[in-house]
């Protein structure tokens, strides 16, 4: 647990990312830019670490070549050589290397060196703290080694001098590295606090009930002092908690009142108060419908303030932006607790059931999704796994973990299992990491994030780089400081508007082949869909083409920059086209392959089973959503269409009928354009009409020509 006072110094930045690693070891922490790792290590070794007498009586003096496994498991060894001994240790410096990381620690006595004189205060009667520091030189120095591929520390220098007395037993407990309140004593410490006891009369009453004589406890009344005070800052910090949520409680039911489409649920525990919250919103509802085939649940971020976990549930939709499907705060980090934030997604969505979900590496994340969405795929996103790689191996691989990341990307890149059955067992042998809890996590996931294994599923190109990075752009705007939960409520409302809502960057893409196919795919597709059709389109032209005799054809770059793929075409009724490769089966785009076949075949446009709904330009949000009103624009246009049309015929009868028309038009037209634009849906209605109305607009521009060239547009009047 953090202490309230690491809490409150994170407060103006209330989200950080989950530093505990997947592999399960509390001692683990995944480090990110920007946190405090150091501190917040000391601070957990500090809390947990205890010597237990056993470990104590199986302790010897510490020799100069002595190997440990760890740097803090050689610390934890000299900390119960020196409670033995009667004096306590500190850590000290660190050196470290852009290769090794820390290849040097340095332990020392709790007395060592010299306190630095501090600034003075203008305060009237000064503190003067004396100084346990005395320049004592016993010490313990740690180097880091590699040895057949594994890291090892052993101790390069140590001292046993001391310049000081070295306590008894009965007087080294009270040092302050072996201070510590039982969980047991704390709960009696606070209840009698909340009765009004102070700190004397509740160690009287402790010594009493355990029958201890005085002063004998491992702690004294400085520590319950100041474990009352920590224990009042941190129910404080709950209650704003509490009070947080009950305020974005009554927003999200002030929501649902105002707008239908709104949904939210929420759980209390067993003392009443909230515990989890989601919600969703209508737009993103609608869009989940057309889009629902391949969602991301975020979770990588926490809060300090709150003690919640985020989970964002991410969709692509056809012009392959990220959209904001539905937002979850979660108490805990457990199955129960993700089985929770599941269920209601799909209860918000519909009860429709993704075909393919990402996650971040997770165990309890792999057990909520199998049990709730049992025949859903689950995928580990990659770019989570590469980002923790020079957390788990840059220490212990040091020079080689370089070539190390060489290596591992070649290896999740191979499309045949195996392939990176036998690559995987050459390169944990390579780099000594049998023993490596990381790479059995990794193995153990290995059905969720290598792509031989994950080729054959649909996943609309969300494995792009740019995808992931548009998905950290999304948080990042949900996520910038912030000090309460309502302004994040507002901050994810207004993302989730501008996800669905936001314009398509690249409007038009020019035709590069003249190929019919390329020519009926842009009338199709929306211009990312077509971008990465386009491609495809222009990269078949480089293959070879052979036919094997059975309806398949064997393809081959002129260059041989590809490996031979097979391609198969059946010419029954649904006439489909199947390649090795599992390009559209992957992403829903026909590769080249494919594409180099159904040209062969003399096809001048892909079937529509290739050119799949969610990356048809029909399948936009607004499209679906304003089917009505644009077919009511369309008639509209229709009709006007129409009137100008006779109207221009009747007026090239006569000079008089021109000249009338002219007159009242030209006047019309002034008194249009002086009105104020008020009507929304008729500057809508002319934007998605802009053909038909250009032609009607040509023809105005011809009845309004100046007279001298109106003999140009009537040619001969009948008389």
């Amino acid at each position: 647990m953090f202490s309230p006072q690491r809490a409150m110094k994170l407060l103006a930045d209330i989200w950080i990312r989950r530093q505990q690693c997947p592999c399960g070891d509390w001692k683990c922490c995944i480090s990110c830019e920007g946190e405090d790792q150091t501190s917040i290590n000391a601070e957990v070794v500090k809390s947990e670490t205890v010597p237990t007498q056993l470990s104590l009586e199986s302790v010897f003096t510490p020799y100069v070549g002595q190997i440990f496994k760890s740097d803090d498991d050689a610390f934890e060894y000299y900390s119960n050589f020196a409670r033995k001994n009667g004096f306590s240790i500190r850590k000290a410096r660190s050196t470290e290397s852009q290769n090794l990381g820390v290849y040097r620690r340095d332990f020392v006595c709790y007395r060592s060196g010299y306190n630095q004189p501090r600034k003075k205060v203008n305060v009237e009667h000064p503190r003067e703290r004396k100084s346990v520091r005395c320049g004592c030189d016993a010490k313990l120095y740690l180097t880091k080694e590699i040895v057949d591929g594994v890291s090892q520390w052993y101790v390069s220098q140590f001292s046993n001098v001391h310049n000081h007395e070295l306590l008894e037993d009965d007087l080294v407990r009270l040092l302050p590295a072996y201070r510590k309140i039982k969980e047991a004593d704390q709960e009696r410490i606070l209840l009698l606090s909340k009765a009004g006891f102070p700190v004397n009369r509740i160690l009287e009453v402790l010594e009493l009930e355990k029958g201890v004589q005085p002063g004998q406890f491992p702690f004294i009344d400085k520590d319950v002092r100041n474990f009352v005070r920590t224990s009042k800052k941190t129910v404080e910090e709950n209650d704003k908690r509490e009070n947080e949520l009950l305020e974005l409680l009554e927003i999200c039911k002030a929501m649902a009142k105002r707008d239908s489409g709104f949904v939210f649920d929420y759980t209390r525990d067993e003392n009443g108060k909230v515990e989890n919250i989601s919600w969703a919103y209508g737009d993103p509802i609608r869009a989940y419908s057309v889009f629902g085939d391949v969602v991301s649940f975020e979770t990588s971020y926490c809060s300090i303030t709150f003690g919640l976990l985020l989970g964002v549930w991410f969709g692509m939709n056809n012009h392959g932006k990220a959209i904001i499907l539905s937002c979850a705060l979660l108490q805990e980090e457990n199955p129960h607790s993700f089985s929770w934030a599941v269920q209601k997604f799909v209860q918000f969505m519909r009860g429709k059931h993704p075909q393919t979900i990402l996650t971040d590496i997770d165990s309890g994340l792999r057990d909520a999704i199998s049990k709730e969405l049992p025949n859903t795929k689950h995928v580990v996103c990659i770019w989570h796994i590469l980002s923790k790689l020079s957390s788990w191996f840059s220490l212990p691989l040091g020079l080689q973990y370089t070539n190390f990341k060489v290596q591992f990307d070649l290896l999740w890149h191979l499309e045949k299992i195996a392939d990176f059955e036998h690559q995987w067992d050459s390169m944990v042998a390579q780099f000594g990491l049998a023993s490596d809890k990381h790479i059995a996590l990794l193995y153990l996931y290995r059905a969720s994030w290598p792509f031989s294994f994950i080729r054959c599923s649909f996943l609309a190109r969300t494995l792009t780089v740019d995808f992931f990075k548009s998905l950290e752009v999304f948080l990042k705007r949900i996520l910038s400081a912030q000090t309460c939960l309502k302004i994040f409520f507002e901050q994810v409302s207004n993302a989730a508007n501008f996800g669905i809502h936001a314009k398509e960057g690249m409007q038009y893409l020019h035709i590069k082949t003249c190929m019919p196919i390329e020519q009926h795919a842009q009338s199709i597709l929306t211009p990312y869909a077509f971008n990465v059709l386009q491609n495809e389109i222009v990269l078949s032209v480089q293959y070879v083409a052979r036919e094997m005799g059975n309806g398949s054809y064997l393809l081959q770059h002129y260059k041989k920059m590809d490996v031979e793929r097979l391609v198969s075409w059946t010419q029954e009724d649904d006439k489909q086209v199947n390649c090795s490769c599992k390009e559209f089966e992957h992403s829903g785009i026909l590769c080249r392959h494919s594409i180099r076949v159904l040209v062969l075949k003399n096809y001048f446009k892909l079937p529509d089973k290739y050119l799949l709904p969610r990356w048809r330009l029909q399948n936009s949000l607004g499209t679906v959503d304003n089917a009505h009103s644009q077919g009511r624009s369309e008639a509209c246009a229709q009709a006007f269409h129409s009137l100008a049309a006779t109207l221009l015929t009747e007026s090239l009868i006569s000079h008089e009928r021109f000249n009338y028309v002219h007159k009242e038009l030209s006047g019309l037209l002034e008194h249009v354009r002086s009105m104020p634009v008020v009507d929304e849906f008729s500057m809508d209605t002319m934007t998605a009409n802009k053909g038909p109305l250009e032609e009607v607009d040509q023809m105005l521009l011809k009845l309004s020509a100046p007279p001298h060239s109106q003999s140009r547009c009537l040619g001969l009047f009948g008389s």
